[in-house]
C-alpha cells in the first residue's frame, strides 16, 4: 500500500482518545479498519515501581547499549509492527506478536510523532538497532505502545531509561494498555479502568508537557526528548558522563 494513500487517523482525534482513556488497534497489518479499546483492566507501570533485577542492574552499569530518544521512531514502530513468528526473545506472550499495529495505525504514529506528542527509546550495538519502544506522551502521562528486541535485555534497558527519564520530566502516570509476563515481571501490575481514569485525570489536571503546552500557572512536565536531555545532564553533573547506564541502575535499584 502507498503509504501517501493511507488515510491516518485525524491527530486530534487520536489524542482526544488518549486523554479519555481508549485507544486504536486493528486485526491485522493490512486492515484498513480499527477499533477502539477500553480494558476493563488497565495496566500500568508505577513509576517508582519498577523492578531493576540485579543482573539487569548490571547490564546498565556495564553500558552494553547505547541509548537514544527519538533518533529512529520510523525505525522502531516498523520493527515493533514487524511480524515475529517466534517468541520474542523477552516477551513470549501471543499479544507481542505486534500485528495489531497495522499500516493505518502505524502511519497515524508517525503524524503523532512529527507534531511532537509521539516518542520513541532505542538502544543501539555496535550501531545497529536492537531495541526499543514508543508511545504517546502529553501533559504528566507517557502511554507505551509497543516495544521489541533483537538482543537479549535489549527492550528492558529501553524501558529502564524511559522510566528515569519520565521520573526526571515529572511525570506520574505510565500506561502499559496490558498488561503481559514480560511487563508483570518488570513490575506493572493492572487496575479497573475506572481507576485508570481518575489517576489519567489527576495527572493531566493543570500540568503540561509530555506533548502539551502548560496553561498559565500550571506546573509542568517535560516533554519526553527534553526529560531524557535532564537526565543526561543529570548524570554528567553526578560524574557519570561516561556511563549514564551506571546513574539510572543507581538511581531505580534506590527506589525499586
Amino acid at each position: 500500500m502507498d503509504a501517501s494513500s493511507i488515510a491516518i487517523i485525524d491527530p486530534s482525534l487520536l489524542l482526544l482518545a488518549y486523554r479519555t482513556g481508549i485507544f486504536p488497534m486493528a486485526d491485522a497489518r493490512d486492515d484498513p479498519e480499527i477499533f477502539w479499546v477500553e480494558p476493563k483492566l488497565r495496566g500500568i507501570l508505577p513509576l517508582d515501581g519498577l523492578r531493576c533485577a540485579h543482573s539487569l542492574a548490571r547490564t546498565l552499569r556495564r553500558g552494553r547499549f547505547t541509548v537514544t530518544c527519538n533518533a529512529a521512531f520510523d525505525a522502531v514502530i516498523d520493527a515493533c509492527a514487524a511480524p515475529r513468528p517466534a517468541p520474542d526473545l523477552e516477551t513470549p506472550d501471543p499479544e507481542s506478536s505486534g500485528t495489531w499495529i497495522s499500516e493505518r495505525i502505524a502511519a497515524s504514529y508517525r503524524a503523532l510523532h512529527r507534531l511532537g506528542h509521539a516518542h520513541s527509546i532505542e538502544c543501539w550495538r555496535d550501531g545497529d538497532l536492537v531495541g526499543g519502544l514508543y508511545g504517546v506522551g502529553f501533559d504528566r502521562v507517557f502511554c507505551g505502545e509497543s516495544m521489541f528486541s533483537r538482543a537479549s535485555d535489549a527492550s528492558k534497558v529501553a524501558l529502564c531509561w524511559l522510566v528515569a527519564a519520565l521520573r526526571m520530566g515529572g511525570a506520574e502516570l505510565l500506561d502499559c494498555q496490558f498488561i503481559t509476563g514480560h511487563l508483570a515481571s518488570l513490575g506493572a501490575v493492572e487496575i479497573p479502568q475506572e481507576d485508570y481514569l481518575t489517576r489519567l485525570r489527576a495527572a493531566q489536571s493543570g500540568a503540561a508537557g509530555l506533548g502539551g503546552a502548560a496553561g498559565a500557572g500550571a506546573s509542568s512536565a517535560l516533554a519526553l526528548p527534553d526529560a531524557f536531555g535532564a537526565l543526561l545532564a543529570a548524570a554528567k553533573s553526578a560524574g557519570f558522563s561516561s556511563s549514564p547506564g551506571n546513574f539510572i541502575a543507581q538511581s531505580l535499584t534506590h527506589t525499586s
